[in-house]
């Protein structure tokens, strides 16, 4: 994660532009609502299909000006690079596989880079990309949003405060049932490409959720993970990555951990849960009830610390928008990130490098979750013995 310093200097919206997220596409509508939340972006270009007609269909449901629809996000980076007016940032919301070539292209031109997970398809292709953001002047964004909920920045707090002591064990799961059956075979855009694993990667299940979730106890606690053993299972007969997986989990300094990712159980809808155990006492949070986190000291009644309440401090605080009580979830913790991004964006832009509290993840980050998706599947493959991150 990256912590940068911030700036109250604004001169307006920062120009976006996005690639991928055309009609029909979840994850597009989610960035842009989330783009414009705290009115910090405006979306003013995009190459939004690698199909022409959809990509000018859906520039124009948008209000785009038509000469800012692209057919190709080559042509999107080149012509805007080129513009006094040209977009300052690019949201990449394709398919895995794609990230790295678009990427490359807008980072290039020195046009920041917000991407959705993961950060690529490929491990070769994510260390391409890490040495190619390290070149550049340009900011990469990973899009890992569930590190943008308050209560976990909370947890995140507390444990770096030292409340449950050391680390001894952590549980994460993320849970869905929308794959239980061949989905892929009845039409779902959704299903095809994330259970094609030369567009989703060799990862299923660990690709498209698990790294959620290794992404969120890797924020929260700050364990390095060294070993693997990880058993993925395809369920649904001919599917071709992993709809299942349970993972064990070895970090530096000792502590232990389980991992489980399944998008084939039923009553699941979107079971992202973590806990975290140490010595002094263990914390509690389910991303169904994003505003709650349980706090149980050893020998102690469990302490329920909500967002904005009493207990919250002051990580939790400063990504809340309103006050107790009013639920805030899964668009505004996205909105977290694209917030976070515009404060590096707009301290980069100025210079600026007064110490703050500015955290988002970073193509390091993605290039952790490929390493976490590469050892699952080494060592499913030797039938779960444990191998090397």
């Amino acid at each position: 994660m990256a912590i940068i310093g911030t700036s109250e200097t604004r001169t307006g919206p920062i120009r976006l532009g996005m690639v991928g997220g055309g009609k029909d596409a979840f994850i597009g509508a989610v960035h842009r609502i989330a783009a414009r939340i705290d009115g910090e972006y405006q979306l003013v270009a995009g190459a939004l299909s690698s199909t022409p007609q959809k990509a000018l269909e859906s520039g124009r449901a948008l209000g785009l000006d038509e000469k800012r629809i692209y057919g190709s996000y080559r042509d999107m980076a080149s012509r805007e690079a080129r513009l006094k007016d040209g977009i300052e940032a690019v949201a990449i919301v394709t398919p895995n596989h794609m990230h790295y070539p678009i990427a490359r292209e807008f980072l290039k031109r020195g046009i920041h880079v917000i991407c959705d997970k993961p950060l690529t398809s490929t491990l070769a292709d994510a260390r391409k990309l890490e040495k190619l953001a390290g070149e550049s002047e340009a900011l990469f964004v990973l899009t890992h949003n569930y590190t943008g909920y308050p209560m976990i920045r909370q947890a995140r707090e507390m444990i770096a405060n030292g409340d449950i002591g050391e680390i001894r064990v952590v549980q994460a799961e993320y849970a869905q049932d929308w794959l239980t059956e061949a989905a892929e075979e009845s039409g779902s855009k959704q299903a095809a490409w994330r259970t094609d694993p030369a567009q989703s990667g060799a990862g299923g299940s660990i690709g498209d959720i698990g790294t959620h979730a290794f992404n969120l106890l890797s924020f929260v606690t700050g364990l390095q993970t060294e070993e693997l053993a990880a058993e993925l299972h395809r369920f649904v007969p001919g599917r071709r990555v992993d709809d299942n997986a349970h993972i064990l989990l070895r970090f530096a300094g000792g502590a232990r951990g389980m991992l489980w990712s399944s998008q084939v159980a039923p009553g699941c809808e979107n079971g992202l849960k973590l806990r975290v155990f140490g010595d002094k006492g263990g914390i509690e949070w389910c991303q169904e009830e994003p505003n709650k986190l349980w706090f149980t000291p050893f020998g102690e009644p469990k302490r329920l610390i909500t967002r904005n309440g009493a207990g919250a401090g002051a990580a939790a605080a400063r990504v809340s928008r309103i006050p107790p009580g009013h639920p805030e979830g899964y668009l505004e913790g996205f909105a977290n990130i694209y917030a976070e991004a515009a404060r590096a964006i707009r301290a980069k832009q100025v210079g600026d490098k007064l110490p703050a509290e500015v955290v988002y993840p970073t193509v390091a980050d993605g290039v952790e979750g490929l390493k976490f998706i590469d050892a699952c599947v080494r060592s499913s493959a030797k039938n779960g013995s444990f191998v090397k991150l």
